[in-house]
């Protein structure tokens, strides 16, 4: 069986998660239970990372020790993964003594090890410059800008401060060309290739030597045999990837069936950590890189950046009480292409749930299984001699699954989708062509055979969007009494048995109708 490691990134527990952290976990989320159903050994990880200088002022701020706010804010996190029907097979906190052992493991094996330029690859310094407590990241002063207010601040617009202290320093510098080489030889491993641009060049510019120790506070993981250092808390974060797969261990069975990782998926802003620091710590400490970075784009919200200041984050619980779990997953995924920025509003989240959803599936479904309920004896219709067209219109639902592979393997979501509703609108215009109502007092073979056509249509339908819609695709395949041993791409061929009884059939997607607004009526069809 294949395999397929999959990661979001470690979450940071300074806040409360919102829809950018549940973009990312949802998107992962798709590309796990998609690869399962097509038969590969999914892990799947996610987590939070809870060290660092920023932790520790929050919690300083919230009055409590930072375990215990790590403990509280962590929590979070699992209630979001639960809320957005998650299925991940691990969820790691870098507290935990798993993480503590194979950070100090990844320590140990960097610094037992020479650089490309052949020499130690950490060296003992001191480190004196600008530093963003937000990000966690030390930037250079020619990557600096000033604001209204006279400070200077990080390309993400932090705040930095001028930090000077001991540090040991890992020789990043001697990784500069070792680094071009391998993105030369994988095209692959950074995308999408705007991003990969973005990489190559700030590598290309020329690096500096990296501080990955900190003393001027204490909540990290301790620096092996040197005290009163702890680890930089992006070392310690990257770690929780092998740690997951059981590294110090790498000839486990875990480790060596899961690593290198098929991808990593990251919001953009922390791109450079996943694909300039953490290929060379690896390789640095004899561990193959991962496989792939992808990273994704920013989301507005009704064309304003998010900000505390505007109050306007997005929390997911509350889009999931708005609109419902399955339709919220939908759109964040079929919106805008992924990898580039994107803006949420009610408006365009209602077109979605009542146009592509109500409209074009869920109204699909309810006219075809109420048809076959009241015309066809509630059973799966007996086909006689297919027609052209409906071998066309089962061809197109059986095709689709090769361009599901082909666009997921590139994590363009919404071009797996726009292929899956092009089927949608086949099926529904296959419908009003075929007109079943009439055929039921003409030619009832006939009128069983499109029906059977549209279920089988639905079947495959409902198989292959699972991965991104897997509670409302679940219902639709129960109404069609689908077992549930056959709902995995090994059974996409079974089809459907004439003469099996079908349950009275319930709406899947129910229309978004604003507060107040008196509910639309439809009329009935013929």
């Amino acid at each position: 069986m294949k395999r397929y490691y999959i990661t979001t990134p470690i979450y940071y527990v300074n806040d409360a998660p919102h829809v950018g952290h549940a973009y990312t976990t949802l998107a992962c989320d798709v590309l796990a239970r998609f690869m399962r159903l097509d038969g590969h050994r999914v892990h799947f990880l996610t987590g939070t990372d809870e060290h660092g200088q920023k932790v520790e002022k929050a919690a300083a701020a919230a009055g409590i020790a930072p375990k215990a706010f790590t403990d509280m804010v962590s929590q979070n996190f699992r209630t979001l993964a639960k809320a957005l029907n998650i299925s991940n097979d691990d969820f790691i906190r870098t507290t935990e003594p798993r993480h503590i052992l194979a950070s100090q493991a990844i320590w140990r094996a960097i610094a037992a090890s020479k650089s490309p330029k052949g020499r130690d690859n950490i060296y003992l310094g001191k480190y004196a410059g600008w530093y963003a407590v937000r990000d966690e990241a030390f930037y250079g002063e020619n990557e600096l800008t000033t604001g209204d207010d006279g400070r200077k601040r990080a390309p993400s617009g932090a705040e930095v401060e001028w930090v000077e202290e001991p540090s040991y320093f890992f020789r990043l510098a001697d990784w500069q060309d070792w680094l071009l080489a391998f993105y030369a030889e994988n095209p692959r491993f950074i995308a999408p290739d705007t991003r990969r641009n973005e990489v190559v060049s700030f590598v290309r510019q020329g690096l500096e030597d990296l501080s990955i120790s900190r003393t001027t506070f204490k909540w990290g993981v301790p620096v092996p045999d040197a005290p009163g250092h702890i680890m930089y808390v992006w070392l310690d974060a990257l770690t929780n990837y092998i740690t997951a797969v059981g590294y110090p261990d790498t000839k486990s069975d875990l480790f060596t069936a899961c690593w290198p990782a098929d991808l990593h998926m990251v919001g953009k802003d922390i791109l450079r950590f996943h694909a300039v620091y953490w290929p060379a710590f690896l390789k640095a400490a004899g561990v193959e890189p991962q496989r792939r970075v992808f990273a994704h784009g920013w989301w507005t919200v009704e064309g304003q950046k998010m900000s505390k200041s505007l109050g306007n984050a997005i929390e997911p619980h509350h889009l999931i009480e708005k609109y419902g779990l399955d339709p919220v997953r939908y759109f964040l995924l079929r919106e805008v292409p992924f990898g580039q920025d994107g803006d949420f509003s009610h408006r365009a989240m209602v077109h979605r749930l009542n146009g592509d959803l109500a409209n074009d599936l869920g109204n699909l479904a309810q006219r075809v299984l109420s048809f076959i309920q009241k015309n066809a004896g509630g059973v799966v219709p007996k086909a006689g001699v297919l027609a052209p067209g409906d071998e066309k219109l089962i061809a197109a639902a059986r095709n689709v699954l090769p361009t599901l592979r082909t666009e997921l393997a590139e994590q363009a979501f919404h071009k797996a989708l726009d292929a899956l509703w092009q089927v949608v609108g086949d099926a529904n215009r296959y419908v009003d062509e075929q007109a079943p109502w009439a055929l039921r007092k003409t030619d009832q073979v006939r009128m069983n055979t499109v029906l059977y056509v549209l279920a089988e249509a639905l079947r495959r339908l409902a198989l292959q969007i699972q991965p991104f819609m897997p509670d409302a695709m679940t219902r639709l395949l129960d109404q069609l009494a689908v077992p549930a041993d056959a709902r995995d791409y090994a059974a996409f061929d079974r089809t459907l048995v004439a003469g099996t009884t079908l349950p009275p059939p319930l709406g899947i997607f129910p229309r978004y109708v604003e507060e107040g607004a008196a509910a639309p009526t439809r009329a009935a069809k013929k």
